[in-house]
């Protein structure tokens, strides 16, 4: 680790790492002080372990809201999806964790694969500024594309409009699904969200630092390790780079 990756991800004597508390699988709980606790709080406490200053977890309701702070100096690290949008202003390293994105129908709907999805008549639903909404934003073609604020309200539209279609990671589809009688998700997966760490386009000595250390972290069984402590369902260690 060089003094220079120190200086700037950590200016301040302290690693701020910047948590999105709404994906349910990497932040699983609070501590007795509050502070996050999960796969993504483990893994930036790591990276301040590395760096050796202390960590100070600095919250958002969304992965959007956190990306949107990139340049009012309130984060030096931000464990989020690295989607195309957020990469023109924050430097990524690879994925550590992958999660599946699918899709859920309601019950008796023709859609009976990923193919039939995108089509002319086709209304999907999903949590609006998601990793896998930014997805689809940029791939949907045909059908058309609804963003709600929340992974609940998602659902409660798909549910109460009878949309054709609710687009969201496959552990919470599969608890979804169980609330509606004949509801199926789809086979597959239209996207990985690739859970990563970024951190601003400027810290070129950082980024590398970062990027190394991810890589190390998925060869050494760190990253299998975290998700084996915190029990999460759906969420794999993402491939070597």
């Amino acid at each position: 680790m060089n003094d220079k990756a120190k200086a700037e991800l950590a200016p301040t004597g302290v690693l701020r790492a910047g948590i999105n508390l709404s994906n349910f699988l990497l932040v699983t709980g609070r501590s007795a002080n509050g502070d996050p606790e999960g796969v993504s709080p483990d893994m930036a406490r790591a990276i301040a372990d590395r760096l050796g200053v202390p960590v100070k977890y600095v919250t958002f309701k969304s992965p959007g809201e956190l990306a949107d702070q990139v340049d009012n100096d309130v984060w030096d690290i931000g464990n989020i999806g690295a989607e195309p949008q957020r990469a023109a202003k924050i430097a990524f390293t690879a994925a550590y964790c992958e999660i599946e994105a699918t899709y859920m129908v309601p019950a008796g709907s023709p859609i009976r694969s990923l193919a039939d999805v995108d089509r002319t008549g086709v209304r999907i639903v999903t949590s609006a500024r998601s990793a896998y909404g930014l997805w689809l934003e940029n791939n949907i073609k045909n059908a058309t594309l609804v963003q709600v604020p929340g992974l609940d309200a998602a659902f409660e539209k798909f549910a109460a409009e009878k949309f054709e279609v609710l687009a969201g990671l496959r552990p919470g589809l599969l608890k979804d699904v169980e609330k509606l009688p004949g509801a199926r998700i789809l086979d597959g997966k239209f996207s990985a969200v690739q859970q990563a760490v970024g951190t601003l386009k400027r810290n070129a000595a950082g980024a590398a630092f970062l990027s190394a250390f991810v890589e190390e972290a998925k060869k050494s069984g760190l990253v299998a390790s975290l998700i084996e402590k915190h029990k999460v369902k759906g969420l794999s260690v993402a491939p070597l780079q």
